[in-house]
């Protein structure tokens, strides 16, 4: 047996490798693809079309070059490496076709093939037809044309996802004639080598899925962490802590837009895309419970998240390069400036700032901004921040939701009330939209909408009866019967106090002794024949006569009773019971309440719309939640000047006879007189036009 393992054909194991590897981006990998089938065919020269376009029969499509193979010295260097940065690759501008042999026949072919989507050959004697219809010879040449193009549809996507696969572009390879049996194998090579897109497609898609999946594994252990805490603050102290584990930082720190939902909302009412000044304050600090912003480091903290603010990307300290293996494009490009002032001192540090964004029906919007420290083992590196940044994205509505339900009820009812003019008028220019319906509304009710015109005024309820009862003579208090008090019921000739009489019972017998002897001596005058004597004792008989009718009559007086039926509102006299008392001094007051009047002081200004037989309601004090109607009886033509203003009474009766047993004498409240139907623009503005009127003498 003889080992023939030599005969190995060289370079497949390479050519897989180069294509089977992962790529970080699709365009590396159609660079890759495309030197690779150019090498590989042995053609002059391959070129990537973009198609755009309907790309089938319905119309003819668009194929514009976007990279030609051999790539010159500035775009790929001497071992393969990529010379420019991927965005400058995916611009597709640095080919243009005076670069490409036979243009117009490569771009028609490339054109055909994007229509049918199969591969396609075609001779450049006859362009328009495909190989197997060419009319070529087995043996020598494929029709003896000299040059053949291969057109490839390059697709997109994965097999299974979709029936008709996108089209992402088509290669083309300008080969010399050959054989049609090489041919053959070459254009099964080319079908071989651009079925490795699916393999590259696959890796991507299991990149992402392992992104994906390592970044909602972490949201879902710091979410769970999160909603372990009471406030907002804790909630961002765990967030703080739970990752600076979960990563092994050094520092991890968060920075909240201070009132970011409501100056977002009002930003985006008054047109703008968001606020003038976003104001970022450090919430919270991991393994730090209590922080003080003064503090030095506070401060560079709030400025790194501030530089990553301002910016609304993620910010990676050092920059990662534009190009190479861990490069970035994006983040090489940032400004680093408080980034590098945080990190001074210590040559290891390595930072990165990730901008917190929330997406809602207000659009996109950023919230806070995490800072995260590492000198450690741990690498921050372009992956890494992919990983934080896509789990972030997750933990962010979270904590919007966690701050919102913190605020105070005055920001919660006004973005609650934003977001529901938002839904009536449109989410731009919210507030000013609703303010104008607003005015509008207001102003259609101010001046066309009526109502009754209601006068107010103090009131205070009164008995329609009320007795005053005074000492009718001067004397002594001597007794006052059980239960005579303020509030007592009393029928009218119930006794309410007694005089002392003893005095007067004396005169009046002393009286009456004086009567009887001047009317004995009178007689005895009168038998005499004495007529001047009988006249002077006749006097003084009359005299004591009448003198003893008085006492008579002050002892009958000197019980005070009751003048009518009702209830003794006044008169606390318990306590005088032996006391000297003159004539007219006020003892009690007696009132009927079953006749409860309504006495309204009415200023000058308001009394000419009140006049008898008007009604109107009152609100007493000790119930302001009802009103009792009433109708006016009359007006006193007398004002009186009370508290300094210049008012009428007027006086009411209720229309219900039988009042609330609290309804008491002396009850204060409002009442209401109801005039005729105005609009409110004239009940608003009525008191400041009659001012100005008066002022004015308008």
């Amino acid at each position: 047996m003889i080992d023939v393992s030599n005969i190995k054909a060289p370079g497949w194991q390479r050519v897989v490798s180069d294509l089977a590897v992962s790529m970080p981006d699709d365009r590396v990998f159609l660079l890759r693809l495309l030197s690779t089938l150019g090498q590989v065919s042995g053609a002059k020269q391959a070129v990537l079309f973009s198609i755009t376009g309907p790309a089938i029969e319905k119309g003819p499509a668009e194929a514009r070059p976007a990279l030609a193979w051999p790539f010159p010295a500035d775009i790929v260097d001497a071992q393969g490496r990529l010379a420019i940065s991927q965005e400058e690759l995916a611009g597709g501008t640095r080919t243009t076709p005076e670069q490409i042999d036979k243009f117009k026949d490569v771009q028609s072919a490339a054109r055909s093939v994007a229509a049918t989507r199969q591969v396609g050959v075609f001779s450049l004697e006859d362009a328009g037809g495909a190989f197997y219809d060419a009319g070529a010879s087995g043996g020598g040449g494929a029709g003896g044309a000299k040059w053949f193009v291969i057109a490839a549809p390059v697709m997109g996507g994965l097999a299974h996802e979709a029936p008709a696969l996108p089209l992402r572009g088509v290669i083309t390879l300008l080969v010399e004639s050959r054989s049609r049996q090489a041919l053959q194998s070459t254009v099964a090579l080319v079908e071989v080598l651009t079925g490795y897109v699916f393999t590259h497609e696959a890796q991507q898609a299991l990149r992402r899925t392992k992104q994906a999946s390592a970044s909602l594994d972490l949201a879902a252990r710091l979410i769970s962490a999160m909603n372990t805490a009471s406030s907002f603050k804790g909630c961002c102290i765990q967030l703080c802590n739970d990752l600076c584990r979960q990563l092994s930082a050094d520092r991890v720190g968060l920075g909240w837009v201070q009132g970011s939902p409501a100056m977002w909302a009002v930003a985006q009412s008054v047109g703008r895309q968001r606020p003038e000044k976003r104001e970022l304050h450090l919430k919270a600090l991991s393994d730090t419970e209590n922080l003080d912003r003064r503090m030095e480091l506070c401060r560079r903290m709030e400025a790194a998240m501030e530089e990553c603010l301002d910016q609304e990307q993620t910010v990676l300290y050092p920059q990662p390069a534009a190009d190479g293996p861990g490069s970035d494009a994006v983040l090489s490009q940032t400004i680093t400036h408080a980034h590098r002032e945080l990190a001074k001192g210590d040559a290891s540090m390595r930072i990165a700032s990730f901008p917190l964004r929330v997406v809602d029906g207000r659009g996109e919007r950023i919230v806070g901004v995490l800072l995260l420290e590492s000198s450690g083992q741990t690498r921050l590196d372009v992956n890494a921040t992919e990983l934080v940044q896509a789990t972030l994205d997750l933990v962010t509505p979270v904590l919007a939701v966690r701050a919102s339900d913190d605020r105070h009820l005055g920001l919660r009812t006004w973005d609650a009330s934003l977001q529901a003019a938002a839904w009536a008028v449109g989410p731009r220019h919210t507030a000013w939209k609703a303010a104008g319906i607003a005015v509008m509304l207001a102003t259609a009710v101010l001046f066309l909408g009526r109502t009754t015109y209601r006068v107010g005024a103090p009131f205070e309820m009164q008995a329609d009866v009320r007795r005053v009862v005074p000492a009718p003579i001067n004397g002594v208090i001597a007794s006052i019967p059980g239960g005579i008090e303020p509030g007592r019921d009393v029928k009218a000739g119930d006794v309410l106090a007694e005089l002392d009489t003893r005095e007067m019972r004396l005169q009046a017998t002393e009286m009456l002794a004086r009567y009887t002897e001047a009317q004995s001596k009178a007689d005895e005058a009168l038998r005499k024949g004495d007529s001047a004597s009988m006249k002077q004792f006749s006097a003084q008989a009359e005299q004591a006569k009448a003198r003893h009718d008085l006492a008579v009559l002050n002892i009958d007086r000197s019980t005070i009773k009751s003048p009518i039926d009702g209830t003794i509102i006044a008169g606390e006299i318990r306590d005088k019971v032996g006391a000297m008392v003159k004539v007219g001094d006020t003892l009690f007051e007696v009132a009927d309440r079953r006749s409860m009047v309504i006495k309204a002081r009415v200023e000058d200004r308001d009394i000419s719309f009140v006049h008898p037989g008007q009604t109107g309601e009152v609100s007493p004090k000790a119930n302001p939640a009802i009103a009792v109607p009433f109708v006016v009886d009359q007006i006193v033509p007398l004002s009186a000047a009370v508290d300094g203003v210049n008012a009428y009474e007027v006086r009411g009766r209720f229309v219900d006879q039988k009042p609330a047993d609290w309804f008491l004498p002396g009850l204060e409240g409002q009442a209401k007189f109801n005039t005729e139907k105005r609009s409110f623009a004239w009940i608003v503005s009525r008191r400041v036009i009659d001012q100005l009127r008066v002022w004015l003498w308008w």
